[in-house]
Parts: structure tokens; sequence; C-alpha cells
């Protein structure tokens, strides 16, 4: 069973969006490693000008591109190649990362299709495209997938990485990781850093691999990054800018 978004007779989207389960008050806080000292307190003059140049690089100040793409590869998205094209895939844990990854695809030209999968989340992939190849060719090193020296984040890329795999809480963000290789995750954190962004690596097995993002300055950053929450996304699972 698969679905699209291209046509009023594709099949339609999955209708219910289930938030994943909020952790217990007393569960214990997941084993975190800094991946870059904080930069620490800077006089309020210096910080409000670095947050309103940082904004400057948000979701809402480009248009849209296949290689805003990235972000997904940065989370747990995946890219593979087939001749002359390549194929991106991730798999989701909501229906409304399914609306919003097909919505945000679409605007960049590329067609993408969803399944269910056995554990009750969802598969969404593009078609197999020429578009793509670039991707694939940045980031793929024979059968491992890894960031291409000097990757960056921006507002795009952070849109695409949260719709699919952010986890929000009021005091912090969760960005969760794909692979299994330590290096492609310090490298995706190195560019969280050069996007302002210094997050904390949860450990895999103490609900890792992700990202946090923590605190309220960082949050707000993110959310100003990320923009406006998707029409989809229900109350709770973006951040907001206030």
């Amino acid at each position: 069973m698969s679905g699209s978004g291209e046509t009023s007779a594709a099949q339609p989207l999955p209708v219910s969006f289930p938030v994943p389960a909020a952790a217990s008050p007393t569960a214990p806080r997941p084993r975190v490693r800094p991946i870059a000292p904080d930069p620490g307190p800077r006089e309020e003059t210096g910080a409000t000008a670095g947050d309103r140049q940082l904004v400057f690089f948000g979701a809402e100040t480009a248009e849209p591109s296949v290689a805003d793409l990235a972000g997904l590869l940065a989370g747990p998205g995946e890219v593979h190649r087939m001749g002359g094209t390549a194929r991106l895939s991730v798999v989701v844990d909501a229906g409304w990362r399914v609306h919003v990854l097909v919505a945000e695809l679409a605007r960049r030209g590329v067609r993408a299709t969803w399944t269910p999968t056995e554990d009750q989340r969802y598969a969404v992939r593009t078609a197999y495209t020429r578009a793509i190849v670039p991707l694939a060719a940045a980031w793929l090193r024979g059968p491992t997938q890894q960031p291409p020296a000097g990757f960056q984040l921006d507002g795009r890329r952070l849109r695409l990485w949260l719709a699919a795999a952010g986890v929000v809480d009021p005091s912090e963000v969760l960005l969760h990781l794909g692979g299994v290789d330590p290096d492609r995750w310090t490298m995706v954190g190195a560019a969280l850093v050069g996007a302002g962004l210094v997050g904390e690596l949860v450990e895999p097995g103490a609900g890792g691999p992700a990202y946090r993002i923590a605190g309220r300055r960082r949050v707000l950053r993110l959310a100003e990054l990320v923009g406006e929450a998707p029409p989809a996304a229900p109350p709770g699972a973006w951040p907001v800018r206030d």
C-alpha cells in the first residue's frame, strides 16, 4: 500500500497523528556527551545581533531546493543509487510527519510515496530520479553514508530534519539521527554548531542516537531557523517563536 501527494486520485495520506509519548518524569536523564564546548554567555548586544543574523539563514528566507533534502540525511534519511538515478527514503513515527514531508518534497519537484511498516511506522520514499544524484554523490562513500566535507545546516535543512525526526519538549528538542557511525554523527553535530546550535549527543541505548538542543535561547534559535509550524503538525510538536 502506498500513497502520493501529487494527484487527487492518489491514496489518502494517513489521517491519524499519533504523538510520541512523553518520557516519565521519574525516568533517568539520558547519558549525553557534548559535541563542542559552549561558547558561554555573551554580552547582550552581541547575542542579539548574532541571533538576528542567524534568521537570515531561516527556512523562510529562500526558495526551496532539492539540496535542502540533505537535512533528511543529517537525520535518519538514507539515499540509494540505481544506475543514473537515486532515491531518498526515511522512516517516520507519525502520520503528520508523512503529510509534512510529502508536501515539502512536492515543493521541490520531487514525487514521494509512503507505505506503512510492520512496526506501525511509515516509510516515505522519493521516486528514483536524476535530481537526487548530486546528493547521493556527495553523501555516499561506497556503501557508507556520511556528510560531505564542509557540510552545513540552514533553516530549510533543519526544517526537514525536524519534520522527520524531531521531538519537541518545552525546554528542549531532540533531533534523532540515523546510522551507526559515530563519525557521521560528529560531522552532523559540527554542522549544528555552525548553525549556532550547540547540541549534546544522546548515546544509543539512552534514547539516541540524537542531538539534544536544550535551553530556552537555543530552542528559540532553532524555532527562528525552521520557521512556522506546518499545518499538519499537532500542537506541541513544533518549537514556537515567542
